[in-house]
Formats: C-alpha cells, structure tokens, sequence
C-alpha cells in the first residue's frame, strides 16, 4: 500500500470520528456515549484500580479544571507551524519571487488571532458597574443624583442576578422561571449555566473551551467568534502558500510530465501518487506540515459553519445541545401533562439584530433616586 493511499486513510478516519463526536454530542445516552460506558466497563476489569485512579485523576484534571496545558499546547502547535513556514516555506517562496504580500499574509492573520486569543482568554465576563450622574435643575425639576447600574450580561452574582434575569425572557421549556443554581444558590437568569470548571454561573452560557482556558458567554461570545474566523484564515493562508510553493516546485522541475517503468517493465506516465510520494521524499516537513494545516482547515471550517449558524440564529452551543435532547427528556413540572411540548427559539431577531447582539449583548439599565 503506497503513501497516498495510507494518507488518504488516515485523513478519512480522522474526519469520520470528528462526524461522529459532532452527530452524538447532543444525544442523550446515544450510541457513542453506551459504546464507551461498556467499553471503560470491560477496560477495568484488565487495568489495575490504581492505574485507573491515576488517570482520572488526570482526566478530571485536564478537563474538569482551569488548566494551561491546553493554551501551552495550542501555542507550541502555532510556533511550530510558523516555525517551519518561516524556516523554508518562506525562504523557498522568496527564491522562486512570490508576491510579498502574499507570504506575509499568514503572519498578519496569525497577529489578528493570537490578539483575539488574548481578549478572549482575559475577557471579565461582566459585573455591575455603578456610574454617577449629576442632573443639573436645566433637566430635572429637583436636583440630585441618580445611580446607574447597568448590568453587563456575564457572571452571574448576587448583586447582578435580579438584573440578568432582566435581559431574556424564560421560554418556559429550556428556560424555567424560579430555578436556583444549587451551587451558587442564585436564582438562574434565562439563558444561564453553571460552569463546573469555573465554579460560576455564566450569563448566555456557551461553552467552557480548553484552548482559551476560559467560558464562552455573552461577554466574549463576539470575540471567540473571531477568533474562530481568524484562526481558520491563519490555517487556510499557510496552507494555501505551502501548497502553491509544492506545486511551482513540481512545475520547474518538469516531473509532471515524467515516465517511470513498472513492474512489468513498461513505460508509465508519472501519477499523482507518485508525485506525492516525490514530494514528500524530498521535502518531509513541508508536506507533513501542509498536510496537518489541510486536517486543522477543514476541522476548523467546520465548526467555523457551525458557530456561524449558532449567532445568524441565536442560539448557544449549550441551548443547541439541549434542544436536541429535548425531545427524550420527561415533562418539566410547569406543563400540562397532557400536552406535548415544543421547543421554539424565542431568542432570534433576525440575521442582522442577532449578529449584532453576538458583539454588542443586551443590558439592562435600573435606576434609583438617591
């Protein structure tokens, strides 16, 4: 079996699991899920219980906790990539007189990422900010002063709470109005989720991510999104150049239109397997490095279309995951019995107003005369 055909296999597996994590991840007790249950089931009569302890410890760690490994990990994969791009993807490129601006591309997308990266991992969820303002006797009959609190929707905190729960409307099946986090024994504004890695309650919870070490809610729901962007551009640019360079390689050397003897002794034309195979023989790196952003473009593409579908409809990948489940779950106590319950997205504006409340999320303004 020739490389190609080992690559190709490789990359197909890669993709089907990816599917398949993405087809299970919101349904309740699904196939995947009983696969594994069964499978750690039959592992833990083999592995010792000690050997067991220690890796989920290690597990809960990893990803029940805040941990850095995964942003370490994310930058070292980054500096490896821009690594070997600037070590002979760029000098090959320079030599053979790419356009300038088309090699510093890549770099300019990855300074666009890594400043989303920051925002995003440093982003403060929100808080209530009180804010003073004198009224003058020109605006107002009497003169004093009026507290403004203006809720920014994030963090969900005893002083924050009434107002959040303010922001969106309970829709009565996702959404209970009265439920208390049994955590931070708050009552849950609509659209909010504890996070067990954080330990807090998160306004328009989206999800936890690993790779910025921080939640995904409404205080940074904008920004994680272009992240995603940028971080997909960075990926598709160095693959775009690399591939262009591989090909103006396989152009000057006249390898295409090349013959080699088979087997059988016979004249062939050179195919695309064993341009491949030439290609990966003479320049390793660059081909395993092309390939890996190839893997990493379309992962990411994918769930780029993902979360661009979540903010053109409103939604959250925590809402998304439950509705999904809905469809299982018992009748919640405020419902009729009788009745069969639907779930309907009661949070989309439209295209343009949700777009616009992904980058600029709602808040709620009280006021009280001192």
């Amino acid at each position: 079996m020739d490389f190609l055909t080992l690559f190709l296999l490789y990359l197909c597996s890669v993709l089907a699991v990816a599917a398949l994590l993405c087809l299970c991840s919101g349904r309740q007790e699904s196939f995947l899920t009983r696969s594994v249950t069964r499978a750690s089931q039959v592992l833990s009569l083999v592995i010792p219980s000690q050997l067991q302890r220690v890796t989920q410890r290690a597990l809960h760690r990893l990803f029940h906790t805040r941990s850095c490994l995964f942003v370490v990990l994310h930058v070292a994969l980054q500096a490896a990539v821009f690594g070997e791009y600037t070590w002979e993807v760029f000098v090959y490129c320079w030599e053979l007189h790419f356009h300038l601006l088309l090699l510093l591309l890549p770099y300019l997308l990855l300074a666009a990422n890594l400043g989303c990266f920051l925002l995003c991992s440093r982003a403060n969820p929100g808080e209530i900010t009180p804010v003073l303002f004198e009224i003058t006797k020109n605006c107002c009959k009497s003169h004093g002063s009026v507290l403004l609190l203006v809720s920014l929707a994030g963090t969900v905190t005893k002083s924050n709470a009434a107002s959040l729960a303010k922001v969106y409307a309970y829709d009565g099946v996702l959404f209970q109005r009265g439920l208390v986090c049994p955590t931070c024994t708050l009552e849950k504004p609509a659209r909010s989720k504890h996070c067990s890695v954080c330990r807090t309650c998160v306004h328009r919870f989206d999800h936890h991510c690993v790779w910025v070490n921080n939640c995904i809610g409404a205080g940074n729901a904008g920004v994680f999104l272009l992240y995603l962007l940028s971080l997909t551009a960075t990926a598709a640019a160095v693959a775009a150049v690399t591939a262009a360079l591989l090909l103006q390689v396989l152009l000057l050397s006249n390898v295409v239109h090349g013959t080699y003897l088979d087997a059988q002794g016979q004249e062939q034309p050179v195919g695309i397997p064993l341009l491949v195979q030439h290609l990966f023989l003479t320049f390793p790196r660059i081909v395993f490095m092309l390939g890996f952003v190839i893997l990493l473009t379309l992962i990411l593409g994918g769930y780029c279309s993902f979360s661009l579908y979540l903010a053109l409809t409103n939604q959250t990948t925590n809402e998304w995951c439950k509705s999904r489940r809905f469809g299982g779950s018992p009748h919640l106590p405020s419902q009729p019995h009788d009745r069969p319950l639907v779930y309907r997205n009661i949070y989309s504006k439209g295209i343009w107003r949700n777009l616009k409340e992904i980058f600029s999320p709602p808040t709620v303004v009280e006021r009280k005369k001192k």
